[in-house]
């Protein structure tokens, strides 16, 4: 069993492993970490905020034990902790920074992803709307989110008063007296209807990776939901017209965010990830975890001879059968569309099976409110906005949610926005 790492050296001791270079450590400086713990790998990045974009400098992952994870939930904190501490070594080496800001992705079947509306007639439709009452309605809404997340996760756990918190918040839609506007301060008007995308995850989770972050020693300043950082950081608030279902698969679940007309409409998740497909693989052949694990990437590569090819699709068909199921069910849960976006997009280490592609190009979707077959390709590291990679290793699928993690870290220890981006910013400042 991992011992927990003593807290008071963490980082005198990761400045000493930097072979001699002049590390600085400043807690109010543009520099930020992006700490992605999967199921499989931890994945650090060590960026510097310059105006609107962040540059990576520093890049590292590490491997997960495991008895670390389960389902993209910490199930042994102090082994969580060594590997992220490895990993951080080895991105504070590259960058020359020990940087201490901080945002952490947040994954799991219980991390709860809804668009919840509110809709007021004013007393005094004269009268401008201001700061005061926007944050007012704003948070009406996420009380009434609030309330039905916690009410679903009862339900699925069989618990009574389970302890929740909000996470992500984002403004998608704003209506005064029937006309659509993106930034309502200074607006007069009578009817307002206000809809907010809101994710909430149970404390237990919450609380795991604020220790994690405590005993690194690293000033943790927001936990994301992955799912929303991934469909925030392609695509979404660039255009209103933008639509598009994101399947993030990672180690222990894939993460699906629905975007509609730019903004996030709602996110679900599913523990079926690259570690079910690897155990499977694992049993069908009768081999070890370990080389399972490298058969399976061989086979993302295209690197196997094809008699193998065509045993490991063989392991895996079952298996995908009942992850486009799950993919099925979590999409027709969207009741609230009339139609899914016909873009899928996906990302994560498991995306490169080709069994993916294969199955979502099938028939799956036709009991689902598509206007056409659905169009199927992959996020690259360049689609992630304002994120610019100086480390030369950012160049596959499993890279983009770390990304994306760096992306919303912008919107906290960025230049203050303005116009239309000072919604979006009040409402991811009241999640925190």
């Amino acid at each position: 069993m991992a011992l927990k790492l003593p807290k008071f050296n963490k980082l005198k001791l990761r400045s000493a492993l930097a072979k001699g270079k002049k590390l600085k450590n400043r807690s109010d400086d543009p520099y930020i970490v992006s700490l992605d713990i999967g199921t499989e790998y931890v994945k650090v990045l060590i960026g510097e905020v310059k105006g609107d974009q962040v540059e990576i400098i520093g890049a590292a992952r590490q491997r997960q034990r495991l008895t670390d994870m389960a389902s993209g939930a910490v199930t042994d904190i102090a082994g969580v902790v060594e590997n992220c501490d490895a990993a951080l070594r080895i991105a504070e080496r590259a960058s020359g920074v020990v940087a201490r800001n901080t945002v952490i992705g947040i994954a799991g079947e219980l991390v709860k992803g809804m668009t919840t509306s509110v809709s007021y007639r004013r007393s005094k439709p004269e009268v401008q709307i201001d700061m005061v009452e926007l944050r007012d309605i704003i948070e009406r809404v996420q009380r009434a989110a609030f309330e039905k997340a916690r009410s679903q996760l009862e339900w699925e756990t069989g618990a009574k008063d389970v302890q929740v918190k909000l996470v992500n918040a984002a403004v998608v839609d704003v209506m005064i007296d029937g006309y659509r506007i993106t930034n309502p301060i200074g607006f007069q008007g009578k009817d307002v209807t206000i809809s907010v995308f809101t994710a909430f995850a149970p404390m237990v989770h919450l609380g795991a990776l604020q220790t994690v972050a405590r005993d690194l020693d690293l000033n943790l300043i927001n936990i994301a939901a992955e799912p929303f950082a991934v469909a925030k950081s392609v695509g979404a608030d660039d255009s209103t017209e933008f639509s598009a279902i994101f399947i993030d698969i990672g180690g222990g679940t894939s993460d699906i965010a629905v975007v509609n007309n730019g903004g996030v409409v709602g996110t679900r998740m599913f523990a079926i990830g690259g570690r079910s497909f690897t155990k499977r693989i694992a049993s069908t052949l009768g081999i070890g975890f370990e080389k399972a694990e490298d058969l399976k990437l061989a086979h993302s590569a295209g690197e196997l001879e094809k008699e193998q090819e065509k045993d490991i699709s063989e392991a895996l068909a079952k298996d995908v059968d009942v992850w486009i199921s799950g993919v099925e069910l979590a999409l027709s849960e969207f009741d609230e569309l009339d139609h899914l976006p016909n873009r899928i997009l996906l990302c994560g280490g498991g995306s490169a099976l080709p069994e993916i592609k294969e199955a979502l190009s099938s028939d799956w979707y036709k009991e689902l409110p598509f206007a056409r077959k659905p169009k199927i390709d992959f996020v690259a590291p360049s689609d992630v906005n304002r994120v610019i990679d100086h480390t030369g290793k950012l160049k596959s699928p499993q890279d983009i949610t770390s990304m994306g993690l760096a992306n919303l870290a912008l919107d906290i220890v960025g230049a203050e926005p303005k116009g239309e981006q000072l919604l979006q910013r009040l409402s991811r400042t009241l999640s925190i």
